[in-house]
């Protein structure tokens, strides 16, 4: 951490304006990833609940309803990884059914799915919890095809902020509401976490939902409540912040030919009537054009 004189001295980068990718409406828009081998963006909206797909080259925008809540996706070797309420399952975009295959906790009506994402290794990392927070009974699972589900976290009652270090030998994550984004020593042969490091973050600048990584190490975390998403330094200091119209960013990545476009799903649940109407592109797609370079998204294996 920096000194919070030093901090304070410290003025934030200049920042793009954001503008709508995919005016969506989405109810709770989620786990937005990007498809390398198909050149396509996915995210979910676990509400409606629904996946969605973007070819930005094209403009083709595919909407596929699900049988339950759709709580994630990740990038597969064919198609993605969706997360329904509490079981993983493939899907393949020609076929448009998700096939489940791996229940990872027992489905008691209490807890669902939520954030997910791979390591380099091609591990799946997918957290639980109870729907809307109201318990801490939720844990985060390693997923491997060749063992069953592993909770390597408990206790947890907001899982979220799933990142890795550049180099592979960090693991961000965030219990969303302690407010604070920790980094977890991580060994990227084993799968397996060390040391606990509390990075950076505060409720004052809106709750930290899901963030992206880029090349040169800096985490770009959607602070939920707050309208925007902030770039924090490794050494904790905030570096740029892109205010959006909207107040509840939910998950970014980058995503494009060259890894350079940041892309942020929204939400308009529990809003009233009048946020609404002052928040009329609440739900959408957002994108912001940089020059800085994101860390890809990895695929299941």
């Amino acid at each position: 951490m920096i000194d919070q004189n030093q901090q304070a001295m410290t003025k934030p980068m200049a920042a793009p304006k954001p503008h709508v990718a995919v005016p969506c409406a989405a109810i709770l828009g989620e786990s937005v990833t990007w498809h390398a081998r198909e050149g396509a963006l996915y995210w979910v909206d676990i509400r409606a609940p629904a996946l969605h797909r973007l070819e930005p080259g094209t403009g083709a925008h595919r909407i596929w309803p699900m049988p339950d809540l759709c709580c994630g996706v990740v990038p597969a070797a064919r198609g993605v990884i969706v997360a329904l309420r509490t079981k993983l399952a493939r899907f393949d975009p020609a076929i448009g059914q998700p096939e489940p295959f791996l229940e990872v906790e027992r489905d008691t009506g209490a807890n669902r799915l939520n954030e997910m994402k791979c390591d380099a290794k091609g591990r799946l990392w997918v957290g639980s919890m109870t729907d809307f927070g109201v318990a801490t009974t939720g844990s985060l699972y390693v997923v491997e095809t060749s063992a069953p589900p592993r909770a390597v976290l408990t206790g947890i009652a907001v899982p979220n902020s799933l990142a890795w270090s550049p180099d592979g030998t960090g693991l961000y994550f965030a219990d969303t509401p302690t407010g604070v984004i920790v980094r977890y020593d991580f060994n990227p042969e084993a799968g397996t976490l060390g040391a606990r490091h509390v990075t950076f973050g505060s409720l004052e600048r809106g709750r930290p939902d899901g963030c992206a990584m880029d090349t040169e190490g800096y985490v770009w975390s959607t602070r939920y409540g707050a309208g925007r998403v902030i770039r924090f330094a490794p050494d904790g200091r905030e570096d740029m912040t892109i205010e959006l119209p909207v107040s509840q960013p939910t998950s970014c990545t980058f995503g494009g030919p060259t890894r350079s476009t940041l892309y942020i799903t929204t939400a308009r649940q529990r809003l009233t009537p009048e946020e609404l109407e002052r928040q009329p592109l609440a739900g959408h797609l957002f994108a912001v054009d940089l020059t800085i370079i994101g860390v890809p998204d990895h695929a299941f294996t």
